[in-house]
Parts: C-alpha cells; structure tokens; sequence
C-alpha cells in the first residue's frame, strides 16, 4: 500500500520537545516495516507564523514570508528524519520527482513545502497524485471536516464522509468566511477531487489514530471517497485487527 501522511506542523512539533516527533516516528516506522510505502508532509505549525508574523511587521513581502514559512516547514521535517534515522532520505525533497524516487527507492520521504503560495495541504495532495498513493491521510488538530469552524461555531457539524466535489464546496464555503479555519485548504481539495485519492482527516495528536487509519480504516475523522468509488476499501495495509 502507497501512503502520503501530512502531519500539521502544530501536530508534529507544537514546541521543540522530542517526544511528540518521536511517536509519529514510530507509526511511520512501523507501517514502513509492515510493507507500506510512505511519503510524508510537515507543515510549519506555530513556529512558521511567529516567523511570518515577525518578517510582516520588519517589511518582508509575500513571497518572502512565504519563502520563510517553507524553510521552518523543512526545519521541522528535519526533525522527523533525526527520528526516522537511515529509514528516512537524508534531507527534506525539494520537488515530487525527488520525493517519489526516494519512495521508489524504499526510503521514508520526508518533504516540508515547495513552492510561494502553495501550502503543505496542497504539497500533500499533489505529491499523492504524483506517486499514485492508494490513500492520503492529514493529521490536523482537529477530527475531521466540519460544515463550520468548530472552534466558533459550537454546534459545527462533523461530516463522517464527503466525496470529493463535496470537499471542495464545503472548504469553499469555510473559506469564504473570514477568520475561520478548514482543515485542508482549497487548492488542496481540489487535488483531491482531480487524483481522485482516497483521502481521510482525522485528529492526529494521537499517533496511533493514523496507523489504524491506514491499517484498517478506523478513524473517527472524515472519509473523502473519489467519485464512483466503492464506500469499502479493499486495500487497507492490514486485514488483521
């Protein structure tokens, strides 16, 4: 089974302790020793916007404070590699072509952003179509999508499945909402609906939640089902609970 896991920068690294990196670690290693092949994505958390934030008020234009915000994204897949050691490609890919051939190759890769004005959500997506991942899994801080920012909105409903074209709109209509956060952003679910990948968004500051996603299916997030998909997967990396 191919695997992209994006793991939100405030998941993996909300302060510079180890441990939480170390957990994620884990997961990644063990389902890389049950015979997945995994690509992963680390967003810039926190740490990303109190550099943004700094740079803004020193004068710093957007493409350089987005520029800013991929460095801290590749600082923090760098830590994920120290705890990955040799199972991991040394450095944080630069492009999908690196990326993919590190997972031809067996290694864990480990990519933070790539581009000014893409996000880590799209990185994800993409690099997903590009190896032709079976399924891709974001991690965030909170358990899946909802119809409304649940962090404002205190009865937001949590959707337990969507199709992809359903995605887009609803991140769209969350978008368009000034102040309100969606778990994946537009550019991302866009991806989605183009691959057509089997994506699921859950809460991922339980490593465990995202090996049993990929293990069996459960999870207590979202299922984004590609248009015409069969509901059941039948590929899921281990039948055995």
């Amino acid at each position: 089974m191919k695997v992209v896991v994006s793991i939100g920068g405030s998941v993996l690294a909300p302060d510079l302790g180890s441990e939480r990196v170390r957990a994620h670690a884990d997961v990644i290693e063990d389902l890389a020793a049950e015979g997945c092949t995994v690509g992963t994505v680390v967003g810039g958390g926190g740490v990303a916007r109190e550099y943004i934030g700094a740079a803004r008020e020193l004068g710093a234009n957007e493409i350089e404070l987005d520029d800013i915000g991929i460095d801290v994204t590749r600082l923090n897949a760098r830590l994920l590699i120290a705890a990955l050691g040799e199972q991991a490609a040394p450095s944080p890919p630069e492009d999908y072509e690196a990326a993919g051939a590190a997972m031809h190759r067996g290694d864990i890769a480990v990519m933070g952003g790539v581009t000014p004005g893409q996000t880590t959500d799209a990185v994800s997506a993409a690099l997903a179509e590009y190896v032709n991942a079976d399924l891709l899994v974001y991690a965030t801080s909170v358990p899946g999508v909802f119809s409304d920012d649940p962090n404002e909105v205190a009865d937001a409903r949590r959707y337990d499945e969507l199709t992809a074209g359903e995605l887009v709109d609803v991140i769209a209509g969350l978008e368009m909402n000034a102040g309100s956060s969606a778990p994946v952003d537009l550019l991302a679910a866009k991806l989605i609906e183009r691959s057509g990948v089997r994506t699921i968004v859950l809460d991922g500051t339980e490593p465990e939640r995202i090996a049993d996603a990929v293990r069996y299916g459960d999870h207590d997030g979202t299922d984004i089902i590609p248009e015409g998909a069969d509901d059941q997967m039948t590929y899921w990396a281990s039948d055995e609970r």
